[in-house]
């Protein structure tokens, strides 16, 4: 038998003796048998290669190449099939496409507060938490709010026996996050340049833009030469950033206890817009709440300002209710 003949045997023999694998360590036996490189039948047939003639040799190394090739492909083709797991299936036909799995999405208010994050990022404010249970001083007595202030009225805050007798001493919801400006300015000195995203409750009558509990972003800047023009710029980049160049923003004289002078803020957007939404208040920091945080009022000023962030996100998406946004109905939710 010439060598081309015995190739092609060998060829045969080898794919037939892959093919009847049926686990990894057999594969691995008939490796070693056909393509070992000391004792494989492979190294045989090269080294009768070496004897046949100088006119022979370039036909029979090319078919010696494709001889190898053929065969170390099937061996490779034969591990990755047995590495493959096994699927036993009973009465599924695994030939039919799969079901598509619905992935979730973020809320939109959690999308709505990222962003907000992000613009205030660039305007250089970082992020500030606080607890969401507070003690009177920091929501009302270090924010200016005396005792016979309405603010205070119990009917009017979410008081908590419970947390009240463990603490020893009145616990409530926070009502705005202006809270967490006192705990930052206690525990750092100017100047600062921080925003607060977060829950607040107040037990307002629920309606299609009013809710017990929703999410305010306080902004709190405070230094040595801080003013209100600061304020409003910064406010009106805010409010182009998220909603676009053409949102207008209009400032109304008000009264906050934490803030003098205190304005309203509301916004309308496009050509001839009449209707105006209160979108928070803002203002400079009063004198007394600098002092109470151990600040010096006579070097320094600041201005706060509390935005609420269910109002921004239904602007901007025209959702016609709040109510929308703590309900279950995927069919709103997938949208965002």
């Amino acid at each position: 038998m010439d060598l081309i003949q015995l190739l092609n045997q060998f060829e045969a023999d080898a794919l037939a003796a892959i093919a009847a694998v049926r686990d990894a360590a057999t594969l691995e036996a008939v490796r070693i048998e056909y393509l070992g490189a000391r004792q494989g039948k492979l190294r045989d047939l090269q080294a009768e290669l070496g004897k046949a003639g100088k006119e022979e040799r370039p036909v029979l190394g090319k078919r010696f190449n494709e001889v190898k090739g053929r065969v170390s492909e099937s061996m490779e083709q034969r591990k990755l099939a047995l590495d493959r797991p096994t699927v036993v299936a009973t009465g599924v036909d695994i030939s039919l496409p799969g079901t598509s799995v619905r992935l979730g999405k973020r809320h939109p208010l959690t999308q709505t507060m990222d962003e907000f994050k992000e613009i205030l990022g660039r305007f250089g404010f970082t992020v500030a938490d606080g607890p969401e249970v507070e003690d009177e001083r920091h929501n009302f007595e270090a924010l200016n709010i005396p005792d016979d202030h309405p603010a205070r009225d119990p009917l009017d805050n979410f008081y908590l026996a419970t947390a009240e007798k463990a603490a020893g001493g009145p616990r409530l919801l926070r009502s705005q996050t202006s809270t967490v400006q006192i705990r930052v300015m206690e525990n750092s000195s100017p100047p600062v340049r921080v925003i607060s995203l977060g829950r607040v409750y107040r037990p307002d009558t629920i309606d299609q833009t009013h809710s017990c509990m929703f999410h305010q972003m306080e902004g709190l800047m405070v230094g040595e030469s801080v003013t209100m023009s600061q304020l409003k710029t910064v406010l009106r980049l805010f409010a182009h950033a998220y909603l676009g160049h053409d949102v207008h923003i209009r400032f109304r004289p008000s009264f906050f206890p934490f803030t003098e002078p205190s304005v309203e803020v509301d916004m309308s957007w496009g050509e001839g817009g009449k209707s105006w939404l209160e979108i928070g208040g803002a203002g400079m920091v009063d004198p007394n709440v600098l002092a109470a945080v151990g600040y010096d009022p006579d070097r320094y000023t600041g201005f706060a300002f509390g935005m609420g962030i269910e109002r921004f996100c239904m602007r901007r998406h025209r959702i016609p209710d709040i109510r929308l946004f703590y309900g279950s109905d995927l069919r709103f939710l997938r949208q965002f």
